[in-house]
């Protein structure tokens, strides 16, 4: 298995609502509860999504597709061993390393209202991998209360974790005022191989859980953009929890990415009934306050920039190459898992589990910044054999 531990994965290959209950330390450890439920047909749920993306990088791997989209896909809570916010195996992260076998540097973007931690903390010490997400700050106990400011990576990895933490209310031009030219210096100092998009439907306006404002449009805008590099992308799914509305946006974007017009009127089909009383594609934004100042939106787009320039231009692969998804990788990036470790705001309640690399910092200043790689277990990731050793 190529990232997630061997046990977890047997366990959820054989658990089933029946026999759970004979297992309450494992059920406990693997955060298999509250919104991680175990459920009749769990594993096949898991392999249906995660064949989705594997295939969809295969397909860009062998150059037969530019861009695959997998709306099933885009579980980016899930950890090594441990279930998290809905998502059991993270099949991001298994797309990325099957990208990296082909690919030398790989550009994740998340635009998912949530922070996409399981995937930040999979790479937390690479330089193959660019993580950036877009998210809701989890001051005030947004889940999943990571991705702050200074979360950059470690090690061989600094520099290579890009946060943007924004405030409720969001819309679209403060939005694309933000991601265009973050983006477009990604693009030139990364240099990315191959692009994957996490485009959660929770950042839309009229989210059950989220709390931005966000038109169908201005989060299309966002893929249309990224069409522009040039670049493979690998598109995926991710949160949503007003579901017509969800449905409208994949749907939009969908028609976008293919160069296609979707009109706005919605076609009769045996499902019309959830879109009325307008039965129309696109929903109207709400009038809610943007918390986020033109000031502090240009001050942490600034501070991205600032992180971007310390980086080598387009990292050699060989400086970083101990990667799952090569012929071998230390085990779990260095991350040890043997620990046991309708409201406005997506309050959840916390589980007991083992540290998340971003929780060693306090808050988005410098001042902040707690981390010591040695003391949690963290170590340098090796590079991969060569075939005289092997």
């Amino acid at each position: 298995n190529a990232f997630h531990s061997d046990e977890y994965v047997a366990f959820l290959k054989n658990v089933t609502t029946d026999t759970m209950d004979q297992y309450p330390d494992a059920v406990d450890r693997y955060n298999l509860s509250a919104d991680c439920p175990v459920f009749d047909g769990l594993y096949e749920y898991c392999q249906t999504y995660v064949g989705g993306s594997l295939s969809g990088a295969a397909r860009i791997n062998q150059k037969t597709s530019d861009i695959v989209l997998n709306w099933s896909g885009g579980m980016h809570h899930a950890k090594k061993a441990e279930a998290s916010g809905f998502c059991y195996i993270n099949d991001i992260v298994l797309a990325i390393l099957e990208l990296l076998k082909v690919h030398m540097r790989v550009l994740y973007i998340d635009i998912d209202i949530h922070h996409g931690d399981g995937v930040e903390e999979a790479f937390y010490l690479t330089n193959r991998v660019m993580t950036l997400s877009f998210h809701q700050s989890g001051v005030g106990g947004f889940f999943p209360g990571t991705g702050h400011a200074n979360d950059c990576g470690a090690k061989a990895g600094k520099n290579y974790s890009l946060n943007f933490p924004l405030q409720a209310g969001m819309d679209d031009e403060s939005y694309a005022s933000i991601f265009k030219p973050v983006v477009t210096k990604v693009m030139e100092s990364f240099q990315p191989g191959a692009v994957v998009l996490c485009c959660g439907a929770d950042s839309i306006a009229g989210d059950r859980v989220g709390c931005w404002n966000l038109s169908i449009k201005g989060h299309a805008a966002c893929l249309e953009h990224m069409k522009t590099y040039d670049v493979p992308l690998l598109v995926l799914g991710g949160g949503g929890y007003t579901i017509r509305n969800v449905s409208r946006c994949w749907a939009y974007e969908t028609a976008k990415l293919l160069d296609q017009h979707i009109s706005d009127d919605m076609p009769w089909h045996e499902h019309v009934g959830y879109y009325g009383p307008d039965y129309k594609l696109h929903v109207p934004i709400s009038n809610m306050e943007n918390d986020n100042t033109r000031e502090d939106l240009e001050r942490q787009t600034q501070r991205l920039l600032q992180q971007l320039s310390h980086l080598e231009a387009a990292p050699n692969v060989q400086i970083q190459t101990g990667q799952p998804g090569v012929r071998r990788a230390p085990d779990g990036f260095g991350i040890h898992d043997d620990s046991e470790d309708d409201d406005d705001a997506d309050y959840r309640a916390r589980h007991a589990k083992r540290v998340h690399l971003a929780e060693y910092f306090d808050e988005d200043d410098a001042s902040g910044d707690r981390m010591d790689a040695g003391k949690i277990g963290l170590h340098q990731l090796i590079d991969p054999p060569s075939d005289d050793e092997l």
